[in-house]
């Protein structure tokens, strides 16, 4: 019952857009500040204290591995990467637009970061992007979602759909 009121509901599309609107002021400006700092974001010093971290070498100790042997090393791609998927998960999530890609990039840093030792904002916006997760389409209705997901289904999946017998159903 929840669940149909959540991915199908006008009025969950509305509370959605709100939770949707705050995801992604925070996650836009988070990543803005990073992109236009005056000194620059650098990842680095961040890499270096989450390889200090005894806790995540031993809660995490693969994710500890891959930090310290691929991250650090290549610390400048990943300051890039934070910085850009930061700045890309808020606009996505501000405009509406493929809502639930956006959501799902946005949870995975949140977990990265999770995993990383620092908790901050991460557990409460995770949350909230678990419900924008569930809705699925209804998150971005009131967005350019409306206009996108259609055309996406229609246009681009046409062919794609009836050979792999999944026309009719949600993409």
């Amino acid at each position: 019952m929840f669940m149909d009121f959540i991915r199908n509901n006008k009025i969950a599309a509305g509370i959605l857009t709100f939770v949707r609107l705050y995801l992604g002021w925070s996650w836009m400006t988070a990543g803005w500040g990073k992109i236009t700092g005056e000194e620059g974001f650098n990842a680095a010093g961040y890499l270096n204290g989450v390889v200090a971290n005894e806790m995540v070498m031993e809660q995490y100790p693969t994710y500890h591995a891959f930090i310290e042997s691929f991250a650090l090393p290549n610390a400048g791609i990943f300051s890039f990467m934070v910085a850009w998927g930061e700045f890309a998960v808020g606009l996505g999530l501000l405009l509406g637009i493929l809502t639930t890609a956006a959501a799902f990039f946005g949870i995975m840093m949140n977990f990265a970061f999770m995993f990383a030792g620092t908790i901050s904002s991460n557990p409460f916006m995770i949350l909230l992007t678990i419900f924008i997760l569930a809705a699925g389409y209804n998150s971005g209705r009131i967005g350019g979602d409306r206009w996108v997901i259609p055309y996406i289904r229609t246009v681009l999946f046409r062919g794609k759909l009836k050979g792999a017998g999944l026309q009719g159903q949600a993409v």
